[in-house]
């Protein structure tokens, strides 16, 4: 009997389903002719690149990248595909003791991701020391049963001598099945990484078209484009209490795309930074996120932002939900 062809009601016993799904499975797996496919989770503490890293591999901006920490705050899924295998990267939010609902729920979501994966890649930084963040994660990760490889990103920006010593202060690197560094930002070493990556996966199929990128809509990416520019052109104080929600994206009958967001902030004298004298800095975030739109849109853009306080939304699960933070699909 074919698989697809099965009902239940034809079963005398569960001993005989099961063996249809064994002996189907087992088809399955002769029919990947050796392709290799799986799900990779990238951790590491904010601002080791993990963004930067993935937007090397898929070959476009899927994650936001900024120097400031807790850049990514959902799961970004991304997906590189070639001849020979297809991983399904999950960018999660950087790993760090919270210290709001908000960072609450990074976490959540960090390690939900770790248990629905083949690969955990830790990413660490080289240009600084080993420190607590670091040690955080690596005491977090090292009781997952799930086969691990840790990525020693910058070395573009550290000297031979310096890296070496740095590679004497991991903890416990036999934990580890194997350990490279690289520079996700010029590529250094990210092939060698990819093709290490491919020979950790089982055999399996091709889960995604090949020209698809990201699970993430339009929606989304346009949001986080605009809180890049955010993190990007203001003061240490916004980054932690800024969110973006796009409220429409609409195309005019010049095929024009009109997108209305709205920028949400903690407290007024954010928003009067966002906004700046005379509008300057709102005018400059718009003028700075319009290229990057209009690239992943394919289309010009006609762009309104507008700035909004509501206080102590990072605390409030309820605001959180309204701006993709949803509890509801995460356990713990």
């Amino acid at each position: 009997m074919n698989i697809e062809d099965f009902n239940i009601n034809d079963f005398d016993n569960i001993e005989d389903l099961e063996k249809l799904l064994e002996d189907d499975g087992a088809q399955a797996e002769d029919n990947f002719d050796g392709y290799k496919s799986g799900f990779v989770a990238i951790v590491g503490r904010p601002n080791v690149g993990k963004s930067t890293f993935l937007n090397r591999v898929v070959g476009q901006k899927v994650a936001i990248m900024s120097d400031k920490a807790q850049t990514t705050r959902n799961k970004i899924q991304a997906v590189y595909t070639s001849e020979e295998a297809q991983i399904v990267f999950i960018d999660t939010p950087g790993i760090h003791k919270p210290h709001n609902e908000l960072g609450e729920f990074m976490n959540k979501s960090a390690y939900q991701s770790l248990e629905e994966v083949d690969v955990i890649l830790m990413l660490v930084n080289a240009e600084e020391p080993i420190g607590p963040g670091d040690k955080f994660v690596f005491e977090k990760i090292k009781n997952y049963k799930t086969r691990k490889f840790l990525g020693i990103n910058k070395i573009d920006k550290v000297s031979p001598d310096t890296l070496a010593d740095f590679i004497e202060t991991i903890p416990n690197p036999d934990s580890f099945d194997g350990i490279i560094p690289l520079s996700a930002l010029n590529g250094n070493n990210v092939g060698t990484l990819m093709d290490t990556l491919v020979n950790l996966l089982p055999t399996g199929p091709q889960y995604y078209p090949s020209d698809f990128i990201t699970d993430h809509p339009e929606y989304f990416v346009v949001s986080e484009l605009i809180r890049e520019q955010i993190l990007l052109n203001t003061y240490e104080e916004i980054p932690h209490s800024v969110a973006v929600q796009v409220d429409s994206m609409q195309k005019d009958e010049l095929d024009r795309v009109h997108v209305y967001a709205t920028i949400i902030v903690d407290q007024k004298s954010q928003k009067g930074i966002i906004i700046g004298k005379g509008g300057k800095m709102i005018k400059k975030i718009g003028v700075d996120v319009r290229k990057e739109i209009e690239n992943l849109l394919g289309s010009k853009i006609y762009l309104e932002l507008w700035v909004k306080i509501i206080k102590n939304w990072r605390n409030n699960k309820s605001n959180l939900g309204d701006l993709g933070y949803n509890y509801k699909n995460y356990k713990g």
